[in-house]
């Protein structure tokens, strides 16, 4: 298997005994600010980890825990997952990441979209990736046209105003 590493991170599989971290991540109210209502008890956490474990094995990909080199820091995860039926695309790969509040603007979120673009490209082979993020948030709309995503339209999903963003394989 291809070493997931970027020059701070390293990127794996989520595991079991990542909930609690996972739990500190999303039961953070500011952290949800533009998604889903926060997890309120660990167990949904540890849901949320077999699902992505389920991923892994009917699509060979999903989100992944993201680690400081450094420390041996959990600090969030990020990745691309097989999404489907979402702003009329049947069946796309979403980049996606998410940050443990204290590790934001530092560059992490940029340097994980970077290193899994370039994984889907050239690893994947993938053609395109696609992302969709809250109109409003702007710091994780920046992320991804920093990594060279396009912003493409404004659509809505479950009510809520989505920005859509794609890059193409320059291969």
């Amino acid at each position: 298997m291809v070493k997931l590493e970027s020059q701070r991170l390293y990127f794996r599989e989520l595991e079991s005994d990542d909930d609690e971290k996972l739990f500190e991540l999303d039961s953070d109210q500011e952290v949800h600010k533009y998604l889903e209502s926060a997890v309120i008890n660990i167990d949904q956490c540890r849901e949320a980890i077999k699902n992505i474990q389920n991923q892994y094995k009917l699509n060979g990909t999903g989100r992944m825990a993201v680690i400081i080199k450094e420390t041996n820091e959990f600090i969030g995860w990020a990745g691309l997952k097989l999404e489907h039926n979402i702003n009329g695309h049947e069946s796309f790969y979403d980049i996606g990441y998410r940050f443990i509040k204290r590790y934001w603007g530092k560059g992490y979120a940029t340097e994980a979209t970077q290193f899994f673009i370039n994984y889907g490209f050239n690893i994947m082979k993938i053609d395109k990736i696609c992302a969709f993020v809250d109109k409003d948030n702007i710091a994780s709309r920046k992320v991804l046209e920093k990594s060279g995503l396009k912003f493409i339209e404004m659509f809505k999903d479950d009510d809520n105003e989505e920005a859509w963003y794609e890059i193409f394989n320059p291969q």
